[in-house]
């Protein structure tokens, strides 16, 4: 039997705090007692305690002397901060992309377009989808690091719309798919100007209906985090 190292129950433990913080099951504000959850996970403090740490440099966790460790608060104006990663870093990507990728990787990007028509009613599956094509482009346009920080935006922002644009996600994600096809389209006419062009549509048009949404006094504001809707399904 392999021994478990110090190293990996650091990460068993952050891969598990970060899961629950993503899918809600911890929510923001919770207290998180290192004590409690060493004993909960069958390891010692350490581990906790690093796994922590790393949490409050991802965002997700909030540590304060001599009062310790939450979960961090939902602020939903981080939606402009969040749009303009995601821009900046699908523009390089995609800019990248439209260079290095080969047509056989362009046909596999379409026909992932294509299945995800099949989840347009399966807001949380299609998420997921949405990452996993997102990351093909950067891995087959050798961005890894804007792989990295892509999926690190796009975490930020699937937490954020979980809670606050249930409804405006949803009717969202068919155009969503149009803007996809547009992209692929783009990508295959090896033209980097216009691939960066829509690329910016797709996320302004997206930043636009859910600025639009909140506006128009639909949702909760920052300060009313915890009042999450009933449902973790958007």
């Amino acid at each position: 039997m392999t021994a478990v190292t110090h190293r990996s129950k650091k990460d068993y433990v952050y891969e598990s705090l970060r899961r629950e913080i993503l899918d809600g099951g911890l929510e923001p504000g919770a207290r998180l007692i290192i004590e409690e959850l060493a004993s909960g996970y069958g390891v010692s403090p350490i581990p906790v305690r690093e796994a922590l740490q790393q949490l409050q440099s991802d965002g997700y966790v909030v540590i304060q002397p001599y009062v310790g460790a939450k979960v961090a608060e939902i602020e939903i104006d981080a939606i402009h901060e969040i749009f303009a990663l995601l821009e900046s870093l699908e523009v390089i990507g995609g800019r990248a992309a439209c260079e290095r990728m080969s047509d056989a990787h362009l046909d596999d990007l379409e026909r992932m377009v294509t299945s995800m028509d099949d989840l347009v009613d399966d807001p949380d599956r299609w998420s997921h989808e949405n990452l996993v094509l997102h990351e093909f482009i950067c891995t087959q346009a050798g961005t890894h690091l804007v792989e990295a920080l892509l999926r690190k935006a796009m975490e930020h922002w699937d937490r954020l719309r979980r809670y606050y644009f249930k409804d405006v996600f949803t009717h969202r994600i068919r155009e969503s798919q149009r803007e996809h096809r547009a992209i692929v389209h783009a990508l295959r006419s090896r033209d980097g100007d216009r691939v960066e062009r829509i690329i910016r549509e797709h996320n302004q048009t997206a930043l636009a209906a859910y600025v639009g949404h909140l506006s128009r006094g639909d949702l909760p504001r920052s300060s009313d985090a915890n009042e999450r809707p009933s449902t973790t399904n958007d």
